[in-house]
C-alpha cells in the first residue's frame, strides 16, 4: 500500500491486438491466408534450398521398384515399335545431366516384367535426354505401364512407374529431377 498522498504509476504495455478483438481476427485471418498461399506456391531459396531454381526433386512412385534388377545392362534397344523417353535434370538449377544411367523395364509382348529381355539401361545425352525403343508394352495388373529407375549413387535413388492412358499407346515419356545424394 503506497504512503498517503503518493500516487503509484504502473506502466502497462499496450498491445492493440489484445484490446481490439477485430484487429486480432484480421491478423489471424491474414496469417492463415499467407500460410495457405505459401504452401501452394513455395518461395524458392527461402523454404527449401533444393527449390532454389524451381526444379523440385522427383519423388519415387509407389510400386516403381517392382521387379527391379540392379545393374541392368546397357542396351541399344529392347525390341521395336514402342519408345520410352525423357530427360534428367539436377534439382534446384535444372541443369541437364549427361551420362546418367537410367534403367527401363516393362511387361511387353515378349513377356512379363521379370523377363530379362525386357530389362535394360541407357545413358543420357549431353542435353539430359534419353530414349529407348522396345517391344509394345502390354497391361500388367490391368494397367499398361513402364518402370524407370535412377540408382547409381551420385544422386538420390528414384523409381518411377508411369501409367499410360491406353494399351494402344506407342510411347511413354517421363522426366527425372535428381537431388544430390
Amino acid at each position: 500500500m503506497p504512503a498517503k498522498g503518493v500516487t503509484v504509476m504502473t506502466k502497462r504495455f499496450h498491445n492493440p491486438l489484445h484490446s481490439y478483438p477485430q484487429n486480432r481476427r484480421v491478423f489471424l485471418l491474414g496469417a492463415a491466408s499467407a500460410s495457405a498461399a505459401l504452401s501452394q506456391f513455395p518461395m524458392p531459396g527461402i523454404i527449401t534450398p533444393a527449390l532454389a531454381g524451381g526444379f523440385v526433386p522427383t519423388q519415387s512412385m509407389r510400386g516403381g521398384a517392382n521387379n527391379y534388377r540392379p545393374n541392368a545392362p546397357l542396351v541399344d534397344r529392347l525390341g521395336s515399335g514402342f519408345w520410352v523417353s525423357g530427360t534428367v535434370r539436377r534439382a534446384g538449377d535444372g541443369v541437364p545431366l549427361e551420362g546418367v544411367r537410367i534403367q527401363i523395364w516393362a511387361a511387353t509382348t515378349l513377356g512379363g516384367e521379370r523377363e530379362p529381355r525386357n530389362h535394360g539401361s541407357v545413358l543420357t545425352a549431353a542435353d539430359g535426354s534419353f530414349r529407348l525403343e522396345m517391344e509394345q508394352i502390354v497391361p500388367n495388373f490391368g494397367q499398361p505401364h513402364a518402370h524407370l529407375a535412377y540408382d547409381d549413387g551420385a544422386y538420390e535413388t528414384v523409381f518411377l512407374r508411369p501409367v499410360m492412358p491406353s494399351a494402344e499407346d506407342t510411347s511413354v515419356s517421363t522426366d527425372f529431377v535428381l537431388a544430390p545424394a
